[in-house]
């Protein structure tokens, strides 16, 4: 029986992909195998020894102690993509609050008394709202992950001219570009040619306070920046500066913070990129079949610590699935304590990423305790399992 903690309110969807004959989920839990999260921060939580992984409904990560745990031995998973479309959509309807001038109107409208003259109260002040169109505009976007590329073609889709940048971009999402994207050989071209600039990129020393001072002198005046990827971005006293001397006209953003929510120009969300029921959905069934293929079956997908890994489901036998430090000399002293125990080996995959190596290997019988305990002793491993197929689980 795996255990799982859920550390906040997971779609039913996903939760129900968890075989209750095999899995007890709950938010009280002892000694979990796993825990499940979506915004909750685990920095101040004291993670139970017999937590094997971590899996976050989300894409972003920053709430959980990755680098800690990658000591460990245990790796996180993530949702890339599961909530893409919902944050694409907020991200065309920023644009469109922003150049429409909509908050400021509604706010308006809002404020008027009820009287016989209000149609002609509204007609006579209307033209300070007058905003600008989308199309023919060119939207410059920062990181073509799984939302970036979602918002450049659908920026595309609107007649709009798309610049994007990333120097990292994987080929999967390259295919999905749409070929009408002009590529930007660096950042500063970018900032300098788009009337908005969205962000699409993780928080980490690369990308803390990209947007400073500086380049925001280099942006056209009445440039609109939309953030819906993580605060810590762009520089806040820089950009108040900016917005104060009318260099930028908006800033549309799902991070709000004390220094900018108060601001007139500056549209301030409540962190609602993937606040929908679709993609709440979408990311914890995504969680649980990832968090299933590793617990059952030792696979590893999207994991944002760990080497991607991708076995099939055990047929007899027993398999090991072993993390260790990446260093030389691993693989052939785990196979000479198999052998020596006279353990035939059927299959063995090995991946590294950084400093962490993981190892999956499938014997023809059964392992006892005491070569499984030779194996932990080895220098330089930091967790083993020994997994049985579902039926031998079960039964």
């Amino acid at each position: 029986m795996f255990k799982i903690q859920t550390f906040n309110a997971i779609a039913a969807a996903g939760l129900n992909q968890f075989p209750r004959e095999l899995y007890e989920v709950a938010s009280e839990i002892q000694h979990p195998d796993a825990i499940l999260v979506r915004s909750a921060n685990l920095h101040s939580v004291t993670i139970p020894s017999t937590v094997k992984a971590i899996g976050r409904a989300g894409a972003g990560v920053n709430n959980i102690p990755v680098a800690d745990l990658t000591k460990r031995g245990i790796p996180v998973f993530n949702t890339p993509g599961a909530n893409a479309n919902a944050v694409r959509e907020l991200v065309i309807a920023g644009m469109l609050l922003a150049s429409r001038h909509i908050c400021h109107a509604w706010n308006y409208v809002n404020q008027l008394q009820n009287s016989a003259d209000l149609n002609k109260e509204i007609e006579q002040n209307k033209n300070q709202f007058v905003g600008f169109e989308l199309m023919g505009k060119t939207l410059g976007i920062i990181g073509l992950g799984s939302v970036g590329v979602k918002v450049a073609n659908a920026a595309i889709n609107l007649g709009m001219n798309v610049v994007g940048y990333d120097p990292t971009i994987s080929v999967s999402r390259a295919w999905e570009l749409s070929s009408d994207v002009k590529q930007a050989h660096n950042l500063d071209d970018l900032l300098m040619e788009a009337d908005f600039i969205s962000f699409h990129v993780p928080l980490n020393d690369a990308t803390k306070n990209m947007i400073n001072s500086s380049r925001l002198q280099l942006m056209k005046n009445n440039v609109v920046i939309l953030n819906f990827a993580r605060d810590g971005i762009i520089e806040h006293d820089a950009l108040t500066s900016a917005l104060n001397e009318k260099k930028v006209l908006a800033y549309v953003t799902d991070f709000p913070s004390v220094e900018l929510k108060n601001h007139p120009n500056v549209i301030s969300l409540p962190h609602l990129g993937a606040s929908t029921k679709e993609a709440e959905e979408n990311c914890a069934v995504m969680i649980a079949k990832q968090m299933r293929q590793f617990l059952e079956n030792g696979s590893i997908a999207n994991s944002v610590n760990f080497p991607a890994i991708d076995v099939s489901p055990i047929n007899g036998g027993a398999r090991l699935a072993i993390v260790n430090e990446n260093i030389p000399n691993m693989v052939a002293q785990i196979s000479s304590c198999l052998a020596t125990a006279n353990i035939n080996i059927t299959s063995l995959l090995n991946k590294s990423l950084d400093y962490i190596a993981y190892t999956v290997i499938d014997i023809n019988n059964d392992i006892n305790d005491a070569v499984i305990n030779e194996i932990k002793a080895i220098h330089g491993v930091m967790q083993l399992r020994v997994l049985k197929s579902i039926h031998e689980t079960l039964f």
